[in-house]
């Protein structure tokens, strides 16, 4: 079969991994791709906005499949278009991928389905924003509406930050978005579950935990992602039942019943505490970097996944996980998640053992002249597998020391909730 990924990130370069082990896979294209998917794929360089310029490439290199792997994309309608193209495309369509498009839409489906998330107020002016913060007091959560590439949210601990970073949204700080929302902040911990979804049916697709923030200990401002582990021992059998009968099966029966089935990748970002799992946030696609790790940790055919999936039989699927624990350390550019350091030259990759418990998913690079340079604040995912998530935190971290790149920073503390409570 011939496959499309598009994408330029570390989500992408890990699908494109999984991709290529399958013994059904014939052609394998990544648009825009990256230094890393170079290697595995063939690169097509090409605005994913561009949805005509897209159309025309998957006709020409005959594609069956296409994965669609970043949000924007899928916000914008590229899974309608391609559908009315007759071309075979896994992702939601334009209104389910309001999930996480719009975070008032996805707060609302919950207060009308009874889906559990923190309470909440949506607004478009200062004046009913000031009221509700003064109303509910601190800490509080402030969120633009729309799409914010991970740096949309803020936890605010005293009213004049809450109103500060209102009023920025509010005029217009992020493109995507003219409304604010504005939440009750939950105590807990963070929790990363992702389902696989066609039509009729859906599959657990692993578990994992992100790490937002990017100063160790969680402290500083928020990231599109630091690093993540999998499988989260969080995740019990119990919670599990929670999850799903609370969050993930009210969703999407109430996708169904709107006309609009869900289908594609569901990743539910959760707050637990005391045993309760609350909704925080649904992304439509698969995480990044918790991406990485779950591909490093997946046994079944991610191609045969896929193919069932688009043909809504993925419940014919039994999906296997290696029992190992698998880490990933997002080597980011000095300055992010602000302004950060472009075009820098990074060294002795070559260097970096890469098995099958050690591999480098590229996120931000470009190669020139044979030398591979950053283009993005996320630049490297360096991703270990290991009997312990201690030992593949150091094997993690061992493969970084071998890397010379002098602009870069990373996170050594990825996983320490887990390893701390070993």
């Amino acid at each position: 079969m011939n496959f499309a990924v598009i994408g330029s990130g570390g989500r992408e370069h890990a699908i494109c991994y999984k991709l290529k082990q399958s013994s059904k896979i014939k052609k394998l294209i990544c648009i825009p791709g990256n230094a890393g998917t170079q290697k595995i794929a063939e690169n097509i360089k090409e605005d994913i906005s561009n949805f005509k310029a897209l159309y025309k490439i998957i006709k020409r290199e005959n594609i069956d499949i296409v994965v669609v792997g970043p949000e924007l994309p899928l916000v914008e309608g590229l899974v309608d278009y391609l559908n009315e193209k007759k071309v075979r495309v896994f992702g939601p369509d334009r209104f389910a991928s309001q999930l996480e498009g719009s975070k008032a839409f996805m707060k609302n489906l919950c207060k009308k389905n009874n889906i559990p998330t923190a309470n909440f107020g949506v607004f478009n002016n200062i004046d009913e924003a000031s009221s509700f913060i003064k109303k509910n007091g601190v800490p509080i959560v402030v969120k633009a509406d729309g799409l914010a590439a991970g740096k949309g949210v803020s936890i605010c601990t005293s009213v004049e930050e809450a109103l500060k970073n209102a009023k920025e949204i509010l005029e217009g700080k992020f493109k995507s978005s003219n409304k604010v929302v504005l939440e009750e902040f939950l105590e807990g911990e963070e929790l990363s579950y992702f389902a696989i979804v066609d039509e009729n049916s859906y599959l657990f697709f692993g578990s994992a935990q992100d790490h937002k923030r990017v100063g160790e200990g969680d402290t500083g401002p928020n990231t599109g992602g630091m690093g993540a582990y999998s499988p989260a021992s969080l995740l019990t059998n119990k919670l599990e039942i929670k999850i799903k009968k609370k969050i993930i099966e009210p969703t999407l029966k109430a996708m169904k019943n709107s006309g609009h089935p869900y289908k594609g990748f569901l990743y539910a970002g959760l707050m637990i505490n005391k045993g309760e799992p609350y909704l925080i946030e649904y992304n439509i696609r698969m995480g990044d970097p918790e991406c990485q790790v779950l591909m490093m940790r997946l046994e079944t055919d991610l191609l045969e996944i896929i193919d069932l999936a688009t043909k809504n039989k993925i419940n014919n699927l039994k999906i296997k996980w290696s029992q190992k624990s698998s880490i990933t350390v997002v080597l980011c550019a000095k300055g992010y998640p602000s302004n950060y350091i472009k075009d820098s030259e990074i060294k002795n990759l070559q260097n970096v053992l890469i098995d099958e418990d050690n591999q480098i998913f590229h996120a931000g690079t470009y190669k020139k002249n044979n030398k591979i340079y950053s283009s993005g604040g996320r630049v490297l995912n360096i991703t270990s597998s290991s009997e312990s998530l201690i030992e593949a935190r150091n094997k993690s971290l061992n493969n970084i020391d071998k890397i010379n790149w002098s602009d870069g920073f990373f996170r050594k503390d990825i996983g320490w909730r887990e390893i701390n409570n070993k």
